[in-house]
């Protein structure tokens, strides 16, 4: 797998297709309304995510990908959150055109506990008028083929017609080779418009409606697929079907069924889309069509496992492939923070130097943990260890402590920190919960401010006596004298 994620670095990918605002507004319900038999949320905070065509972008940055974004929004507020977001993603933009008296397409999900109690969308769903629709197929023709490939990101909210997809299939003829494969997420149940692209992913009820059968078995799901691939003429289709798995068809007949990898489904927003960047953007790197839908069916796996429209990240998905993996770099620790944080995640952060592990650190350690869903660890490095405890320490490298606290059940990742103190790894971690031993006072632990700042606390632990390595290593050194 690493190989093929490797490849999606060198690729520039053109995503065309509705682009939408996910909005969030998180809170808590305490109580029902004495007007209607509904709860109330006490609203708490409120965020945007990047939606529709602009997450299927947004997953493909995460992989590394160059991306460019081609699509609609309006002259609004939610239109210029979405390119802000953008900017901020690293997305091009010069594709996203603005269109005045069209609202930017909205879904705005109220969250009481974690939990979706209603969700309001604010689109328009009509065709684009024409002078704006040949503004956009202007800009294809103009900046299409400077791109790998395309992925068609069709919500059937206008911005995708059979003129624009005619504009990405013209883009072959102008690059050298001729090569630009075009992989689209259909909606509808005329399916015409896609002809002459590479593949075409719809859902299974998608695929039962635009096949015109009916789908209650695998057979079903295999005979639908076959007809959709041969009705359109096209090399192959890939239906994703929930929790039944993925079904992919190529050009010879030749079918795989992949069963569902999710091994816990907490939200299914944006999956989708998740499937889509990774499946379009393998086969436009040149990967074998059966890989890809391997590939991408593990991303929808882990992407059904954050709360709320998410991207996925190519350590998580070698996680996921070949299990649980703990130890990360400095570097690394705060994406694995942020997709815990994005699966709702409560994450406990403590640190030490954990030279010579003992009971009481394994306490200490099973305590912090019992405070949340997941415990980072931060050790020092070996370098750090030495300015801090002298010379002789550490009597056990970091490495070996690394891995050593990883094969505990109560830790769940473990980080290295250069510094002296683990204040950068805790402003990337942003935890929940900070522990520390009992022996300190809330004040005096390293971070209480920058916990307290994004709403967490700090947590002290009652320590076991007479437990610590010092003690072991002087007991050690007497035993040797004698």
């Amino acid at each position: 797998m690493k190989p093929a994620l490797d490849q999606l670095a060198a690729l520039r990918v053109l995503v065309v297709g509705d682009l939408m605002v996910d909005r969030y507004q998180w809170g808590q319900v305490e109580r029902i309304s004495p007007e209607a038999p509904v709860p109330v949320v006490r609203v708490l905070r409120e965020e945007r995510r990047l939606g529709g065509a602009a997450n299927v972008a947004n997953n493909l940055r995460a992989l590394g990908c160059r991306v460019g974004l081609c699509g609609v929004v309006g002259e609004d507020e939610a239109g210029a959150a979405l390119l802000a977001l953008l900017d901020e993603a690293g997305i091009e933009r010069g594709g996203v055109l603005a269109v005045p008296g069209r609202p930017t397409t909205e879904k705005l999900r109220i969250m009481g506990h974690e939990q979706q109690l209603l969700r309001v969308d604010r689109e328009d769903s009509a065709p684009l008028p024409p002078p704006h629709a040949k503004r956009l197929l202007a800009w294809l023709r103009g900046n299409a083929a400077g791109y790998d490939g395309a992925i068609v990101s069709d919500y059937a909210k206008g911005a995708v017609e059979r003129a624009a997809i005619e504009e990405l299939l013209a883009a072959a003829q102008r690059r050298p080779g001729g090569r630009f494969p075009v992989v689209a997420d259909p909606k509808g149940r005329d399916y015409a418009k896609y002809r002459g692209v590479a593949c075409i992913t719809p859902n299974e009820h998608e695929a039962a409606a635009a096949s015109g059968r009916a789908i209650a078995t695998d057979e079903d799901a295999l005979a639908a697929t076959r007809a959709l691939r041969e009705q359109l003429g096209l090399p192959a289709v890939c239906v994703t079907r929930g929790a039944r798995g993925v079904l992919t068809v190529d050009a010879a007949g030749e079918h795989r069924l992949l069963p569902a990898q999710a091994r816990e489904v907490y939200d299914v927003t944006g999956a989708g889309d998740t499937f889509m960047a990774v499946f379009g953007g393998l086969l436009i790197a040149g990967r074998p069509l059966f890989e890809a839908a391997e590939i991408a069916n593990l991303a929808g796996a882990v992407a059904v496992a954050k709360l709320g429209t998410a991207t996925v990240a190519p350590w998580e998905l070698f996680a996921h492939a070949g299990g649980p993996r703990k130890v990360f770099a400095e570097g690394e620790i705060g994406a694995v923070a942020a997709a815990l944080r994005a699966g709702g995640k409560r994450i406990v952060f403590t640190n030490g130097c954990f030279d010579l592990l003992h009971a009481g650190h394994i306490q200490y350690l099973q305590d912090s943990r019992a405070l949340g869903d997941v415990l980072v660890v931060g050790i020092n490095s070996d370098a750090s260890v030495r300015r801090l405890k002298g010379p002789g320490r550490p009597v056990i490298g970091e490495e070996d402590r690394a891995h050593l606290l990883a094969a505990l059940a109560c830790v769940d990742y473990v980080a290295v920190f250069g510094e002296d103190t683990p204040l950068s790894l805790i402003r990337a971690v942003k935890p929940h919960i900070l522990t520390k031993g009992a022996d300190y006072t809330v004040e005096t632990v390293v971070g209480h401010e920058e916990v307290r700042q994004w709403g967490g606390e700090v947590r002290l632990i009652a320590l076991k006596e007479n437990r610590s390595t010092s003690g072991l290593i002087e007991k050690i050194v007497a035993g040797q004298r004698r």
